[in-house]
């Protein structure tokens, strides 16, 4: 069963997306809240797998949200929903933490699927999106000092490989090393790089020229 909450200001969105995710089987709607003002006593109480999260949400946006989740719950997944086609929010939510991000018209099908693919360790995100965000972390100069991630050779390539897009089956194909070994080398690029996503590992590869 995945357990979703939900944070939505518009009223009859939420209460949709709660009887949806509720009516699916093996989801579960387990809170929805019109806004983040008590952000962490919710998610305390609900304890989510999966958080769908509003972008512009009154308060607390959803991308400061997003930061002070994965401070205090880097395991819980984020999937950002939003009305705004707008490549700086984007990729604000991205570098904040969040796995996955979908725009509001998205069908009620890819929504439980987005939902599903974020929970077992995807990152959804429309094509669309996808080309745009990473067009403009390549534009953005990196103004931070260049660290030294003391990533090992294989877990360069398996993160150049994440760059690409690749599956963790495909990775661990090309590679010659089981799903496994992918996961564990994954797991160390997320510890060392100190990201909890596999899109902030993307941005920040890039963001970093480590590939």
């Amino acid at each position: 069963m995945i357990k979703v909450a939900i944070f939505e200001d518009n009223r009859s969105l939420r209460e949709g997306l709660a009887a949806m995710i509720s009516g699916t089987p093996g989801f579960e709607c387990v809170g929805a809240f019109p806004n983040c003002n008590n952000l962490l006593k919710n998610i305390a109480l609900a304890k989510p797998d999966v958080i769908l999260m509003d972008i512009g949400l009154p308060g607390i946006d959803g991308i400061e949200a997003v930061q002070i989740i994965k401070e205090e719950y880097p395991e819980t997944k984020i999937l950002m929903e939003t009305i705004f086609d707008d490549d700086e929010k984007i990729f604000n939510s991205i570098c904040a933490g969040a796995e996955g991000y979908i725009l509001k018209h998205t069908s009620p099908a890819e929504l439980m699927e987005a939902i599903k693919e974020i929970y077992e360790g995807g990152s959804p995100m429309t094509p669309s999106i996808a080309n745009r965000v990473l067009k403009m972390v390549k534009n953005k100069p990196d103004t931070s000092a260049k660290e030294s991630f003391d990533l090992s050779v294989r877990e360069k390539e398996v993160l150049t490989y994440l760059v690409k897009g690749m599956s963790y089956k495909m990775i661990a194909d090309s590679c010659f090393i089981s799903i496994e070994t992918v996961n564990v080398h994954i797991r160390n690029i997320y510890k060392k790089l100190h990201v909890h996503s596999k899109s902030e590992a993307v941005v920040k590869a890039i963001k970093g020229k480590i590939v």
